[in-house]
Parts: structure tokens; sequence; C-alpha cells
């Protein structure tokens, strides 16, 4: 059944009639728009009327802004409010390097409003004889005021024009632009290692190892975090390839001076703690207090008086080892007026 509608021939749709009198009209409207546009075009959109006669120009601070301005003001004084050549603008300022771009905005009838976006200095390339501004993509800024310590980077390897040669030394300067500005301040060198990549050294802290400039923002806002954070205070380098995981390491060992038990008396400097293992020579002396071992008694020989038996001192807790100094036994006396003494056969 759908075939055979398909097949069936449609009704013819009438589409309306305009009067010869509206064709008229809506030719005359054709023809005056048309000659409005071809007028602007050609004519207006160029002409005295519009023409830039009041020019500011913002936001140049290199030495070479005199020039600068004149040049773009001769090029915007050739031009109108209704017809701006952007592309003649930037070639006027292609020849400075310190020009990062151009804003441009027209007060009708007769006034434009240009303000510079310069470049921002974000290292001082070292090239072995001199040392120059550079901009974080590498840009060299002669001529551009250097307002507090920028950070170094090598650029032994030279310029190729007015822009650094070398992976090493762009990818320094763009991690050197990419630093938030608190940061930037304290950043000393960026060099590259061989098996940390690239090293960011601040002053008054610690090295930032960044590996390679891949997600350098992301990289300066995990270590603005772990430097902030109390528990990383004193550490030695912190470990930025993984911006998601950043670790610092380095920090000093904790240690935990021992405590002798209540109630015990406190050991003599030099003493070993309580607890601690023995080290180096043994003591000679026997500890107060630690139960020993009993040794079987010796019968005395003929003509020897028995030993003096010790009485061992109880103690109310164990207290640290004593060391006595080693003594010699005193010679038994044979002239029957020491004690213990027997008379001689």
């Amino acid at each position: 059944m759908r075939a055979i509608a398909r097949a069936l021939p449609r009704p013819a749709v009438a589409l309306p009639t305009l009067s010869p009198r509206m064709l008229r009209r809506g030719l005359v409207l054709l023809a005056a728009v048309t000659v409005l546009t071809a007028g602007y075009q050609f004519w207006l959109r160029d002409s005295s009327f519009v023409a830039v006669d009041d020019v500011r120009i913002t936001g140049l601070t290199t030495d070479d802004a005199e020039r600068v301005r004149t040049a773009l003001s001769s090029a915007a004084r050739s031009m109108t409010t209704l017809h701006v050549d952007h592309d003649a603008l930037d070639r006027v300022v292609a020849a400075y390097p310190a020009v990062r771009e151009l804003e441009v905005t027209t007060d009708f009838p007769h006034g434009m409003t240009i303000a510079v976006i310069e470049h921002r200095p974000a290292a001082m390339a070292d090239l072995g004889d001199d040392s120059v501004p550079v901009a974080g993509d590498g840009t060299v800024l002669r001529g551009l005021p250097v307002e507090g310590g920028l950070p170094s980077i090598d650029a032994k390897s030279g310029l190729e024009g007015e822009r650094l040669a070398g992976a090493a030394a762009l990818h320094a300067a763009y991690v050197a632009g990419a630093a938030p500005a608190p940061l930037r301040r304290r950043v000393e060198e960026i060099s590259t290692r061989a098996d940390d990549g690239l090293v960011v050294e601040l002053r008054d802290g610690p090295e930032l190892i960044f590996g390679d400039a891949t997600r350098a923002r992301a990289k300066w806002l995990a270590a603005a975090r772990v430097l902030a954070d109390p528990g990383a205070a004193g550490a030695s380098y912190v470990d930025l390839r993984l911006p998601g995981r950043p670790a610092a390491g380095g920090l000093p060992a904790e240690t935990v001076a021992p405590v002798a038990p209540a109630g015990t008396t406190p050991a003599t400097p030099g003493a070993a703690p309580v607890g601690a293992p023995a080290t180096g020579t043994p003591a000679t002396g026997t500890p107060v207090g630690v139960p020993q071992a009993q040794t079987p008694a010796v019968p005395p020989t003929a003509g020897t008086a028995p030993a003096p038996t010790a009485q061992a001192t109880p103690t109310p807790a164990p207290v640290a080892p004593v060391t006595p100094a080693p003594t010699t036994p005193a010679p038994v006396p044979t002239d029957g007026t020491g004690a213990g003494a027997v008379a001689a056969p």
C-alpha cells in the first residue's frame, strides 16, 4: 500500500502570487540596499568623514617605546574607524620582539586606542659572554626593563634570530614563564640533569624536579601546595614529575630519646640508656639488683681464712648498670693483726 501511495501523483501546491505593485517595491528596496552597501564599501568606510585623527597608545615600556609609538600612530592615521587594517599594524611592530600583541578599539568617528601587550621577562639567558632577558616562549627581550631577580638558564646553545636555540633552553624558559608570581621571585636557577631532567632551584627552599616541561602550570600548583604544607618543612627536594602525586624527599628522620622508667635514678652522663643493648667492651662489674647464678662454694685451703661473704642489698627497682673500677684484692696479713688472718704454723 505504501508503494502504491508513493506512486500516485501528489497535488500541486499553489504558490502565492505577487501583484505587480509589490514586485516593483521589492525591486526598489533591493536596489537601494545594493547602492548603500556599495557606497559603504567603496566610499564611506574609507572617507575622510571617519578618518582616524586621535590615536592613543598605551602599554609601552621598552627602550624603543618612542619609535614604536611613532610608527603605530603613523600607520593608524592612514586608516578610518570603519576600516582598521590589523595586519598593517602587526607588520609595524614585527621588528620589535618585546611586543607580543595589539588590542585595537575605535571611537567613532575619529578616535582609535591601541593597547600594546608586551612580553614579560621570565628568565635571564646566559649566553656565555652575555646575559639577556627572555620571555616564556624563548623570545629575547633586549631593551626591556627587568624588575627584581629572575632565574638563570643555560643558553650556551645560542640564538636563532631573536629567539633561543636548543630544546633544553626553550623548555627551561617555558617552565620559568609558567611560574606563579609569588614563586617566580624565589627561583634561582633552572638547569637540566641527566637523571632528573629539568630541575628548579629555589632560594631558601628545596629543589623542584620537573622532569620535562609538559603540564608546567599543574606542576607549579603542586609545588605551591607542598611548600605550604608544614609537614614538608625541611625537605631537600620535591618530585613533581607526577603533579597529581608530588613527593617530598630528604626529610630528617625523627628520633625518640629514651625515657627512664618512673622511680629510677637517671643515668650518669656517658652511661648507656635503660634497656639499651650493651655495645663495646662488656662491663666488668655486676649490675645492682640483677639476680646472678649461684657459684658453688670452694672450701678454703689449709692456712687461709675463708673470704667474707658479701650481703646483697635489695633495690626497689632496676637501675642503670654500674661499672665499678677494677680493683686488686688486698693481701692477707700474716702478723696476726689483720682481720681474718690466721697465725702461721
